[in-house]
């Protein structure tokens, strides 16, 4: 897989989990389970519920993703 295959999109934080992990909701009405990328950890950005985020998907699994941003 290379970086071209990377689906981007924005999507809002709906539920905390466990372990840096969280449920965001996308544009067109699908929750996935996200996790952040290694920056947001080391840096201890703060992401909580109603946050707007920059997610990048897998085109193979689309069920999960990686928070990248937070806007």
């Amino acid at each position: 897989m290379s970086k071209q295959d990377i689906i981007k999109t924005e999507g809002e934080v709906v539920e905390v989990l466990r372990n840096a992990n969280f449920k965001v909701k996308l544009p067109n009405g699908y929750i996935i389970t996200a996790y952040i990328s290694g920056k947001l950890y080391m840096n201890n950005i703060k992401i909580l519920v109603g946050d707007k985020v920059l997610i990048e998907m897998s085109p193979y699994d689309l069920t999960k993703g990686r928070i990248y941003w937070r806007v």
